[in-house]
């Protein structure tokens, strides 16, 4: 049996506790506080959170992948370096109803970039829906020219067969190799 550690990462409300919540197979540990953000495109969040979100997912195999969220906000950035600690790879959700989505991805993409060069990134777009731009093309071209070429997804993080894929697609990415055994 093999325990490996996954993290999830981006900006608030991009939907990683929900996504965590979606693979988990056990009630979700969250560190939530009050919150008083305001996104134009959202209705109001009433919380957020400040330390982590933890899941587990077990496979059929026995080996286990511990789900890590972190904090979105850049104040509690300091969390960040502490949960990608031996991390196997990263998921960085992009919330497309954002004000500036791309900038929200760059940001991410340098705030983990020494993680991402140790392991691999995957990346979800959510809530397409309510904004349909930038394209998921607008993506690639970003990724491109940042030198990065990974996997690009609409993502319902409530869904947990499109957050499923996006794991997939990442532990794909660190292993071409891999058989579906979930």
């Amino acid at each position: 049996m093999s325990n490996y550690k996954l993290i999830f990462t981006g900006p608030t409300g991009a939907g990683k506790s929900t996504a965590i919540a979606a693979l988990s197979e056990i009630p979700v540990v969250t560190t939530e506080a009050k919150s008083t953000l305001r996104n134009p495109h959202q209705e109001f969040k009433t919380t957020v959170t400040v330390g982590l979100d933890y899941g587990l997912l077990k496979l059929k195999n026995n080996d286990k992948i511990h789900l890590y969220g972190t904090p979105g906000q850049e104040r509690f950035d300091f969390m960040w370096d502490i949960l990608t600690e031996g991390g196997l790879g990263l998921i960085l959700l992009i919330d497309n109803a954002r004000i500036a989505p791309l900038e929200d991805l760059r940001f991410f993409l340098k705030a983990f970039e020494d993680f991402i060069k140790q392991t691999q990134v995957a990346v979800g777009i959510t809530r397409m829906d309510l904004s349909s731009k930038p394209k998921l093309s607008e993506y690639h071209k970003e990724l491109r020219k940042l030198g990065l070429n990974p996997p690009v997804f609409d993502v319902d993080a409530r869904n947990k067969k499109d957050v499923s894929l996006l794991l997939q697609a990442l532990l794909y990415s660190l292993d071409p190799n891999l058989k579906a055994e979930r």
